[in-house]
């Protein structure tokens, strides 16, 4: 039997996997098993097709997906699963990932991709809807999730304590 596989991230370039760090936080914060791969839509889509076709066997229940510039990897990837795909357009280009977004978020109609903000923040993103999906049916993932919630809050309470300004 093949590893347990709930989260899949597909990198266009390894040159990408920087922007995606904050995924990898989230993920091993909330404890989902899940792989990192380096391929492309466009120079390795038969590869592309092989890995999607083993993380399936794998029990793969979200990918995410990042590029830049054409950025067609997450829709290519959503055309061969029918699992959620969440898309993370990347700032590889002259135009700052606009391109990128652009890309992935004018999908056609029944081929749907999440699509996030470009950069760190949509892979940091692109993670917690991942757990929030994954969350839905199981139970200890989603009192994680609320503990998280709770964190944020926190956070932005004490910040603002701190403030003192006149």
């Amino acid at each position: 039997m093949e590893k347990k596989l709930e989260v899949l991230i597909v990198a266009g370039s390894k040159n990408d996997l920087g922007e995606l760090e904050g995924a990898f936080l989230i993920l091993n914060k909330f404890k989902v098993p899940f792989e990192v791969r380096v391929s492309s839509a466009h120079r390795t889509l038969k590869r592309t097709v092989k890995l999607i076709e083993s993380a399936e066997k794998k029990g793969l229940k979200v990918v995410i997906a990042a590029a830049g510039m054409s950025a067609h990897l997450p829709g290519v990837i959503a055309a061969l699963t029918t699992v959620p795909v969440i898309g993370v357009p990347l700032s590889s280009s002259s135009l700052n990932g606009l391109d990128s977004l652009m890309s992935i978020v004018q999908m056609p109609s029944g081929i749907p991709v999440a699509t996030m903000a470009i950069g760190k923040s949509g892979a940091t993103n692109a993670a917690i809807l991942s757990v929030s999906i994954l969350a839905l049916n199981n139970p200890v993932l989603s009192a994680r999730l609320k503990k998280y919630r709770g964190e944020l809050e926190k956070s932005v309470i004490s910040a603002d304590e701190g403030i003192n300004l006149k």
